[in-house]
């Protein structure tokens, strides 16, 4: 059984830690067997103040790090203070040196200190809570921050954006791991979406819009239901009855992406779903999901989950 551990420090955010054990506990096989052993460690094995009015009290220190096939770090507030190894406390720095190479390493929003840190991030894409994002970049100039995305997967070294992106890295994992269905019944179970579109550049604070301004959700629920078709931006404004320019300025600030962006990733998740759950030919789905053509969707497949159709069908597919 997979084994994840949850190292815990004084001041830890409550939600997060919370986050890996209720995603991964939940996760289980075709008989209803557990897929997840999580535990939840200190350095030192002692309770642990929280962000919130309590403490916690655990069963484990570091030393199950060494035998963890995934190690979570959650967001302690303190953890935005650090600046390099040097600002790691020496009991943190051991915890984490017990981790064995080729361990998988997530954190989830300011976690993301802890492994800038100690180097762990070093010439990675990483992101972090978009709050500390700039500050973040300058602190850890090796790390490639990314602050528009929910989550960053560099394959061994995950890293998650604010509070909730936590619930999406670790449903990701559970897809990763053992495909979509079972990351779907986990979604079902915890009554969260199995992904979330955009990124977290939804969730910026703006500038309040305008009350005589009009949304663009009615028109991405329109474009939804048309995916299969041509839509172009002219298509999109007209429907939402603005100029190109304002409905394009509008859509970024409700959703964090381009109307062409966030489009073919509509399509995108469309195709991905198609692939899961029928038997329907390549260039049917391309089809189906607006690509026009197989070739165009392989390409567009390719760059947004790194592998072909056929290849992510053997994977996902729903037998």
């Amino acid at each position: 059984m997979h084994r994840v551990a949850v190292l815990a420090a004084d001041g830890v955010i409550p939600f997060e830690l919370s986050v890996p054990s209720r995603i991964f506990l939940v996760a289980q096989g075709p008989g209803g067997e557990p897929l997840y052993d999580v535990v939840t460690c200190t350095v030192d094995g002692r309770p642990v103040a929280t962000a919130a009015d309590y403490s916690i009290a655990v069963e484990h220190d570091a030393s199950v790090l060494a035998g963890a096939d995934t190690v979570v770090v959650p967001a302690a507030e303190w953890y935005a203070g650090l600046t390099g190894p040097d600002s790691l406390p020496a009991g943190l720095a051991a915890a984490l040196a017990r981790i064995r190479p080729g361990t998988r390493i997530v954190s989830i929003c300011i976690g993301t200190y802890v492994l800038a840190a100690a180097g762990l991030l070093d010439g990675r894409p990483a992101t972090t809570h978009w709050r500390h994002a700039e500050r973040f970049a300058a602190l850890f100039p090796k790390v490639r921050v990314d602050a528009d995305v929910l989550f960053v997967d560099d394959g061994d070294v995950l890293t998650s954006a604010g509070a909730a992106a936590g619930v999406d890295l670790c449903l990701h994992l559970v897809r990763r791991d053992h495909g979509s269905r079972v990351a779907n019944q986990v979604a079902r179970a915890c009554v969260v979406p199995p992904w979330r579109d955009g990124g977290q550049a939804q969730y910026v604070e703006h500038p309040v819009p305008e009350p005589s301004s009009v949304g663009t959700a009615p028109t991405r629920a329109w474009a939804m239901e048309r995916l299969g078709t041509p839509l172009r931006l002219d298509d999109l404004a007209e429907h939402a009855g603005m100029s190109r320019r304002t409905f394009t300025r509008h859509f970024r600030q409700e959703v964090g992406l381009s109307p062409g962006q966030w489009l073919t990733q509509q399509r995108i998740a469309l195709a991905r779903q198609l692939l899961e759950s029928t038997d329907l030919p390549v260039d049917r789905i391309a089809e189906r999901a607006g690509f026009g053509t197989a070739a165009s969707f392989r390409q567009h497949l390719q760059a947004a989950v790194g592998v072909s159709p056929h290849a992510y069908r053997r994977t996902f597919h729903m037998r």
